[in-house]
């Protein structure tokens, strides 16, 4: 709970006056899979095998000697950085986005959106809620799921999300991997039709 209560108090320095925090969370630290992830896993266990494969070659471990008979030492140092590439891509990378997402929170009000990224500095991205093109949800069984705010870059294609990186965005304000993500989901639909519907009211303004 005092975690909770520290994460409102966070969003709660960024708001604007006259708002009010409807919705706060941040993403799930558990180790989640995407579809992104059906061409990733295969190429970071195949990239990570063979950078094994050749360390342990040039090394003497799978029985090859150069022609002088001696160690290769250029070619054993520099094999090892794509052996550390290999090892972060297959199970690293879940250990940098846990710890990543743990300094992401996400926030909800009646007029914003609101991306609070203390990763490296403290950083805020918003987007007023009747300015969102699209709503795209993706929504796992057990309820956590993705919600993104905008169309993504024409240069990403229909990637979204990079599979080694499920947190970069392309600049796209996204809530990614968030407990209750249907609830969150009918709560900003809802939220922007309002807004929608007073904008297209000529009394609204006044």
């Amino acid at each position: 709970m005092e975690d909770i209560y520290q994460d409102q108090q966070a969003l709660q320095s960024e708001l604007l006056p006259g708002e009010t925090l409807l919705w706060s969370g941040k993403p799930s630290r558990r180790v989640i899979f995407h579809k992104e992830d059906a061409a990733a896993i295969p190429f970071s266990l195949m990239f990570g095998a063979f950078a094994i494969f050749w360390e342990l070659g040039v090394t003497g471990g799978l029985g090859w000697r150069s022609n002088s008979g001696h160690l290769d030492w250029f070619m054993a140092l520099w094999g090892i950085p794509f052996v550390v590439v290999g090892q972060y891509l297959i199970w690293g990378r879940f250990f940098y986005a846990a710890w990543k997402k743990g300094r992401i929170l996400y926030g909800l009000t009646q007029k914003r959106l609101l991306i609070l990224d203390t990763v490296w500095k403290r950083s805020l991205q918003s987007t007023y809620i009747d300015q969102i093109p699209v709503i795209d949800k993706s929504v796992r069984a057990d309820g956590i799921g993705t919600l993104r705010f905008g169309h993504l870059p024409l240069q990403t294609g229909r990637r979204g999300m990079s599979g080694f990186d499920s947190l970069n965005t392309y600049g796209v304000p996204v809530f990614v991997d968030i407990e209750n993500a249907e609830a969150v989901y009918a709560q900003v639909a809802e939220l922007r039709e309002k807004a929608k519907a007073g904008s297209r009211d000529p009394e609204a303004g006044h």
